[in-house]
Formats: C-alpha cells, sequence, structure tokens
C-alpha cells in the first residue's frame, strides 16, 4: 500500500516536462495551485481536469504507475465526497434516504472538492515525477534567492525541502515494513474501540521515528564526509539555463489562470 505513494519519486524519461527547467515547472505548478480553488463550476473544472489528464500524457509516466500512486488518495478523496453529500443542506432534495437526504448543493460541492483534491495531488506529484532530485534542489534555491536579503538561508532551505520530499517514500515503505512486522506478532490495527487502535499504534511510532532519527544521521555524516559545509562559496556542475519553451509554459499557466477566473465572473 505505502510504496505505491508517487509523491517524492522520480521517473527517469524522455518528455517534455523532464526537459523544462526545474524553476518553470515550480512557477507554473504554484501558479496552477492558487488557480484550482478559483474554479467553482463545471466548465473551469473540466478545464484543469483536462490540462493535468494532457500534462499526465506529456510526462510519459506509465499510466499504472500513476493509478497505483492515487490509490491511497482515491479513499481520502472518497470520504470527503459521502461527508459532502450528506452533511450539505444546500439546494433541492434529489433524494431521501431515512433519516438522510441527499440535497443537489451537497453532490456539487462533493464533485467540485473532490477534482481540486485530484488535481491537487496529481500536479504537486508531476513536479517530483519529472524533475531530478539535484534539479529541484538547485530550482528552489534559484527562486528562493531573493530571500537571502531578508536573511533567508536559500540554499539550505532547499535543501532541506528537496530531502524531505525525496523521504516521503522511504518512509512510507518503512512504515509498510514495520506495519507487516507488528501484525505478524499479532497486533491488531484495525478491529476494537479508539483507545485500543492508538494504543497498538505505538509499537509502530516508536520504531519509525528510531529509523528516521538514523536515517538523518546517516545522511548528516554522508554529507560531512563529502565536505558539505552548505551553500557559501559553492559551485554547481550544472547551471540551470531558461529557454523559450520555459518562457512558453509559464505564459499558458498565466493564460489558464486568467481564463479559471474568467468564466468564474461569467
Amino acid at each position: 500500500m505505502f510504496q505505491n505513494v508517487i509523491i517524492g519519486q522520480y521517473v527517469q524519461a524522455d518528455s517534455f516536462l523532464h526537459k523544462l527547467d526545474p524553476r518553470s515547472k515550480l512557477a507554473s505548478v504554484f501558479i496552477l495551485l492558487i488557480i484550482i480553488f478559483f474554479a467553482d463550476n463545471w466548465l473551469s473544472s473540466l478545464l484543469l481536469v483536462g490540462m493535468t489528464v494532457m500534462l499526465m500524457v506529456i510526462s510519459k509516466v506509465p499510466i499504472l504507475f500513476l493509478y497505483r500512486g492515487l490509490r491511497p488518495i482515491l479513499w481520502l478523496v472518497f470520504f470527503t465526497l459521502i461527508l459532502h453529500i450528506f452533511l450539505t443542506k444546500e439546494g433541492p432534495v434529489l433524494l431521501t434516504l431515512g433519516p438522510l437526504a441527499i440535497h443537489e448543493g451537497g453532490v456539487m460541492n462533493g464533485l467540485f472538492i473532490a477534482t481540486r483534491l485530484l488535481t491537487l495531488v496529481m500536479l504537486t506529484s508531476l513536479i517530483t515525477l519529472t524533475t531530478s532530485p539535484i534539479d529541484l534542489t538547485d530550482g528552489l534555491e534559484s527562486l528562493f534567492t531573493p530571500l537571502k536579503k531578508v536573511g533567508l538561508p536559500a540554499h539550505e532551505l532547499a535543501l532541506m525541502m528537496s530531502i524531505a520530499l525525496r523521504f516521503i517514500p522511504t518512509f512510507m515503505q518503512e512504515t509498510e515494513k514495520i506495519l507487516k512486522a507488528q501484525m505478524a506478532r499479532g497486533v491488531d490495527f484495525s478491529s476494537g474501540p479508539i483507545s485500543k487502535r492508538i494504543k497498538a499504534l505505538l509499537p509502530l511510532l516508536v520504531p519509525l521515528f528510531i529509523s528516521a532519527f538514523k536515517r538523518a544521521e546517516d545522511l548528516a555524516l554522508a554529507m560531512e564526509a563529502r565536505g558539505y559545509r552548505g551553500g557559501e562559496g559553492r559551485t554547481k556542475l550544472r547551471i540551470l539555463t531558461w529557454g523559450t519553451r520555459d518562457t512558453s509554459v509559464v505564459i499558458i499557466a498565466l493564460l489558464i489562470g486568467v481564463g479559471i477566473i474568467w468564466l468564474r465572473n461569467g
């Protein structure tokens, strides 16, 4: 289950998205993530879904891989949809199930929220799926560079964010291993009262934290052994180059944002 998480993983491929400058991808996705919350009708939502599907195809990431990565998120999306359907009391009643009534507003709001969640997950996942760790770090550092004037350590912050993203799949796999080991010893995580389930999590959390600290210590020792002393005075093997296609991608993201806002006001 956990080993299928796609956030934080990189899939090497020869696609248009892989060749883009990481700064253009980060800027474009940031714009689109903001615009998602302006989509409040079917036309704008379909535009975002169609754009996301098109980006998935362009990325050349295997569809089965994407589906397996989305499966853990689908439960959250489905749960959110059900909550909106039964708890939102807006618009005419579509169906009555005993004491429960399904309203048109609940169905519409639930579908909009589910669409937003899936689009958010896919867009953020495409960043790491199509950008290597070193390029992602360099792109974040370049975007954070203007903040050095206010005392923000751009290099260290970018490195920290990149490492955190890349460690997500690792910790998910570690959680899966510990979970299976505890279940083999007779620990039950799926039945009983809430208090019992919370207590059953302790044998899972303690070794997970120990493993996290151990990995962090190993990483720190490896970086120190390689002479890492921060970003000051460091040179780069690969220099990021911003091309015409990067400018075009950002402009397209801005145009999509303008279109979504226009559809919202219309």
